[in-house]
């Protein structure tokens, strides 16, 4: 796929965005009715239909979809080219009005995450771009954080995972600890260096993931699983082990910081699938 063919995915992501922003006018966070999927997930309206939204403005022909709201099609394990969207990741904290909500939407290439875009509606910032692009962060240039230590580092952690006590063996460690929600927003922050590194030691599914890793990607950063591997996507099961991400200078020490967890981590995530 060559660079103006990129140019026309980043067009749809950003019409995306854009058609995003209406839907989000229709509700306030914080007052919404709320539903409960199985395992205690919540769902709104709001979900469902920035999901419709979505579909409409990014899907073409021949084109394959993952999307956390919609029904899952076979289909797109025979496809090429992949969109792995969250059309609401942090519904918690949408419910909650906390904002750290986004709009996340990733778009996927032979399994490898390739171009993105992420949209926090109640911050007004809005993350793009691709591997042949580089990334925007609102509409300017940006680059992931260029430290060579994490010492005295910001890594953003799952607030759900900080409140489970996962964090707690890093307590001590010589990097700042900011729990925040949803891992998209999280990932977006580490693309544009707002954050030098993210991580979660629990699984993730591809929808979660896939548009933030390919920020960071696009940005220059460092993005692998929790087996040491690059991410890939679009596999028949979605559900990932974990995932780490920093500025390209961290990755060895973010690997040694998380190596003596990663292994029951993965035992884990072994037993819950």
């Amino acid at each position: 796929m060559n660079s103006s063919s990129y140019a026309q995915i980043l067009q749809r992501i950003h019409a995306a965005i854009q058609a995003s922003r209406e839907v989000f006018a229709r509700f306030t966070p914080g007052a919404i009715e709320t539903e409960y999927k199985i395992g205690h997930d919540p769902v709104t309206e709001a979900d469902r239909a920035l999901d419709a939204v979505l579909r409409k403005e990014l899907l073409r022909e021949g084109e394959g979809w993952l999307s956390e709201e919609s029904v899952d099609d076979p289909i797109r394990l025979q496809r090429s080219r992949v969109w792995v969207v969250d059309p609401l990741d942090g519904t918690r904290e949408f419910v909650k009005g906390i904002p750290e909500f986004c709009v996340s939407i990733g778009f996927v290439e032979d399994g490898r995450p390739v171009a993105g875009g992420i949209y926090n509606p109640a911050t007004d910032e809005t993350f793009l771009g691709s591997i042949e692009s580089g990334v925007t962060y609102n509409g300017r240039p940006s680059q992931p954080s260029q430290r060579k230590s994490l010492d005295g580092g910001l890594v953003l952690a799952s607030r759900s995972e900080v409140k489970r006590g996962e964090w707690k063996p890093f307590e001590n460690a010589a990097f700042k600890i900011r729990p925040m929600g949803s891992v998209a927003y999280k990932l977006a922050l580490v693309s544009a260096g707002l954050a030098d590194a993210t991580f979660t030691l629990t699984p993730k599914n591809e929808w979660d993931v896939a548009a933030g890793a390919a920020l960071v990607l696009s940005a220059g950063g460092f993005v692998s699983t929790l087996e040491n591997t690059a991410l890939r996507c679009n596999n028949k099961n979605p559900l990932l082990s974990g995932l780490l991400t920093s500025g390209p200078y961290l990755r060895e020490e973010l690997l040694a910081t998380v190596r003596e967890f990663i292994e029951p981590a993965l035992l884990k995530s072994g037993r819950d699938r």
